[in-house]
């Protein structure tokens, strides 16, 4: 049939069940676009999960799981990597410290790690926090590193290099700074960072299907075999993120690197190694893709356990809701330290709409919200809590960035203006 027939007759069919509530039809038609995502090779595989007034608004998989085995996505138990989401829980399990008296955010980060290389000008938590504090980005394979760093041992990736610019007169988004924040945090408290966040955040929270990493030993033999061999995995289709802030939103933007990105190994030194990553894997885990001229692809095997609290928790759409819905709840943090962390930070007089490890903003109809955006190897996510809708929203694709935002952004807001609950 006729592509636009076949559209027309869509419409008329949809006209006949729902007549012209606008409610019903703004939900039917992000439904119909949640499908054609997947019907025309956006993401391999989607779960969403919405809830409003505390309630379940809207909740479905889309597309596989796996798929070469059709494994199809459950919207409560597929776990995706959530890449940058992970900066708000880590920002969660932050403003516990600072609620304890263990860190202050105004402290020198040196307080707290002094080992750290001195740069001619000092910093603070809370100008790492807020991205003000001018620490680089990723440079090259960075983006796709499948080294089993430490949080401790992967600050050589950076901390010869100097800052960009004077700490609180420009801003830069990037993960690094959450490296040296999970890093001063794990100092303060005494515990590894990940145990921190299990105990204050994830535990309380019932996010029972967050976790970290675990370190994959066959994967890293095999991928090891493979360098040695001369045979990595070449990644053309895997660029390094550049990410700009315009008009009020994080953006991604890619550069093709000219040459194939090689999968950068070592050798485990230490069984300190293994026994600090012993979280268990969920079965539940989503195979993880990125996708090229020819279609969706395995995606390069990459190690975030370093950059846990920048991007490398993984999570299912429904954890990640019941966390936002908290903050809504306002079951987390005390009002006044919930504002300083949900407050954007400001540079030369402007906005930087960005807190303390949140995106603070508002969308193209003036809505209020804070969340995050995630890009990652083999994940893209959106987390937003609209506080005035009392609206939550979780999204998760395992996808490399599949350039779907313009589409999600319609579906959000078909959404917040739509009233009956689908379950």
């Amino acid at each position: 049939m006729n592509p636009i027939l076949k559209y027309i007759k869509n419409v008329f069919a949809k006209k006949r069940i729902l007549g012209d509530a606008p409610s019903l039809n703004n939900l039917v038609t992000a439904d119909m676009l949640l499908q054609n995502l997947v019907k025309n090779n956006k993401v391999p595989g989607l779960a969403i999960t919405v809830l409003k007034d505390g309630e379940r608004f809207f909740q479905k998989g889309y597309g596989f799981a796996d798929m070469e085995k059709e494994i199809p996505v459950n919207p409560q138990s597929s776990v995706f990597r959530i890449a940058s989401v992970s900066k708000p829980i880590a920002a969660t399990a932050l403003a516990h410290l600072v609620a304890e008296g263990t860190i202050d955010l105004d402290t020198s980060f040196y307080t707290y790690v002094p080992y750290f290389p001195k740069k001619k000008y000092d910093f603070t938590i809370r100008q790492l926090a807020g991205h003000t504090a001018g620490i680089r980005g990723y440079r090259g394979i960075e983006y796709g590193l499948n080294k089993p760093y430490s949080i401790k041992e992967s600050i050589e990736i950076f901390k010869d290099d100097e800052l960009l610019f004077e700490p609180g007169t420009d801003y830069l988004y990037n993960s690094f700074d959450w490296v040296l924040i999970s890093l001063a945090m794990q100092e303060a408290s005494g515990l590894p960072f990940e145990e921190y966040v299990a105990q204050k955040v994830l535990q309380p929270l019932e996010m029972n299907h967050t976790f970290w990493p675990d370190l994959d030993l066959t994967q890293l033999n095999k991928d090891q075999s493979n360098a040695e061999l001369g045979t990595a995995l070449p990644a053309k289709d895997e660029p390094a993120p550049e990410l700009i802030e315009e008009s009020g939103q994080i953006q991604f933007g890619f550069e093709e690197p000219e040459e194939p990105i090689p999968v950068v190994q070592s050798d485990l030194e230490e069984d300190k190694e293994i026994s600090s990553r012993n979280q268990s894997k969920s079965n539940d885990v989503v195979k993880f893709y990125s996708k090229n001229r020819l279609g969706f692809r395995e995606a390069i095997p990459v190690d975030n356990f370093y950059k846990l609290a920048g991007g490398g928790f993984l999570s299912t759409a429904e954890d990640i809701a019941r966390f936002g819905q908290a903050y809504l709840d306002e079951e987390v943090l005390t009002p006044n330290l919930e504002a300083e962390f949900l407050t954007a930070q400001t540079v030369n007089n402007g906005s930087t709409y960005y807190g303390l490890g949140w995106q603070v903003s508002e969308d193209v109809k003036g809505r209020r919200f804070y969340g995050h955006v995630g890009n990652g190897v083999g994940g893209y996510s959106n987390f937003f809590v609209y506080p005035e809708e009392q609206m939550v929203f979780s999204i998760l694709t395992n996808c490399t960035d599949p350039k779907i935002q313009p589409e999600l952004d319609a579906i959000i807001d078909k959404l917040i203006t739509s009233n009956n609950v689908v379950s």
